[in-house]
């Protein structure tokens, strides 16, 4: 593994491990009230593309990393669109 290769693998790990404790705690409390929807859109979207880049490149530690952060970010999309009207999202 070569310099670049392992900064590469130490930052995909480090930019999705940094959002893990923001979505366990969302996912725990299901409060999404304090969250913003286009954040989470688009971060649900950009790691989508980041999944089909690594695919096509073989990038593993790009499409490992990506594939972690769209799941939780596609769960707390789902739990902001769950929302019941009366209840703040």
């Amino acid at each position: 593994m070569t310099l670049f290769s392992a900064a590469g693998s130490m930052a995909a790990f480090l930019t999705t491990a940094a959002y893990v404790p923001q979505a366990y705690k969302t996912i725990k409390t299901r409060s999404t009230s304090s969250l913003s929807l286009p954040t989470y859109v688009m971060l649900f979207l950009g790691t989508c593309l980041w999944v089909v880049y690594g695919l096509h490149t073989g990038d593993v530690p790009v499409l490992a990393s990506n594939v972690v952060t769209s799941i939780l970010a596609g769960i707390i999309l789902c739990l902001k669109f769950g929302a019941k009207p009366n209840e703040p999202s």
